[in-house]
């Protein structure tokens, strides 16, 4: 019998994850990537001594409390960690880690994509050219909000956030910025802070959402603080859609209020509130901020570099618990 740790996996890997995973471990698959409920989860754990898993397994405290007592981590693939109940998991004694920095860089990518998407209007732009309706040449039709040179305001100045500001000011833009705490100088770059994020909406002819979700931030664009936003402002989320209120975010849409969306989170995802669907000026994605296949590798040997540590002995570096 081998004297490796086993790790499970509760979803499919890329493959140079697994791989390593398959070295360094007994490590338990999940092959065809079935979805591993509540039930599941505590059962497979009587064969683990540590969890890798995602943002779509649940570790509710009722969850952590009925793992195996042989469990000694539990390490996501993700930045956040809404998915885990921290706190059960210190009471049991079980070390939490996640995957900062390394999906900074794609995540940002996707945020100025949505930015760009929604403020040029690519999907009435692709549905024209999909729909054979694009006609002669006019100097009215399909004209966007103009990006170079505007005011873009940013929910939460962490990694990503300042990813999507180092980015922006190659298109001069004006950086404004909410954040549980005023940057240095040098992190700060110029940029204007704004303790109260009701003072900043007001400048934010563009927002990017980049703040994590939590209790005080859940539904924090409301109508009310919609209606702080210049009138036609653009608004994009990569974060995490609960920040998101949609039936206001929609009618600010609808009423021009908002002139454009960029959305690659969503509420419930992959549940969504259908009716952005029916939006033409909404640039719609599905949660592929981290998707290449670079960050992807980057991100399971991140966590297990994590595992290794303790494993080891030693502290990991992204340690949670």
């Amino acid at each position: 019998m081998s004297d490796r740790p086993v790790l499970l996996l509760t979803r499919r890997l890329p493959e140079a994850v697994e791989a390593r995973a398959s070295r360094d471990y007994d490590a338990l698959l999940n092959a065809d990537d079935s979805q591993y409920d509540a039930d599941a989860l505590i059962s497979k754990s009587a064969q683990a001594d540590a969890i890798l898993t995602c943002s779509t397994e649940k570790f509710s405290a009722e969850v952590i409390e009925q793992l195996d007592a042989r469990v000694r981590a539990i390490a996501t693939f993700s930045v956040g960690y809404e998915h885990i109940d921290v706190a059960a998991a210190a009471a049991r004694g079980i070390t939490v880690t996640n995957t900062p920095d390394v999906l900074t860089d794609a995540t940002a990518d996707i945020a100025l994509l949505c930015l760009l998407g929604a403020a040029r209007r690519q999907h009435e732009s692709t549905a024209m050219l999909r729909e054979s309706r694009w006609g002669r040449w006019d100097a009215t039709s399909l004209l966007g909000a103009h990006v170079t040179g505007k005011r873009l305001g940013i929910l939460g100045m962490g990694r990503i956030g300042r990813a999507v500001a180092k980015r922006a000011r190659a298109f001069d833009m004006e950086i404004h910025y909410s954040n549980r705490s005023q940057l240095s100088a040098e992190l700060e770059q110029g940029a204007t802070f704004y303790q109260n994020p009701e003072d900043m909406l007001p400048n934010a002819q563009f927002l990017s959402i980049n703040c994590p979700s939590t209790p005080e931030t859940h539904h924090f664009l409301n109508a009310d603080r919609i209606a702080l936003l210049p009138d036609g402002a653009v608004v994009v989320n990569t974060a995490r859609g609960d920040i998101v209120d949609d039936e206001a975010l929609i009618a600010a849409a609808k009423s021009g209020k908002v002139s454009g969306i960029g959305l690659d989170v969503y509420e419930g995802e992959p549940n969504f509130h259908n009716d952005y669907l029916d939006l033409p000026n909404a640039f719609l994605l599905p949660h592929i901020g981290s998707a290449t296949v670079d960050t992807r590798d980057a991100m399971g040997f991140r966590a297990l570099d994590n595992l290794d540590a303790i494993f080891a002995g030693n502290q990991p570096e992204d340690k949670l618990t």
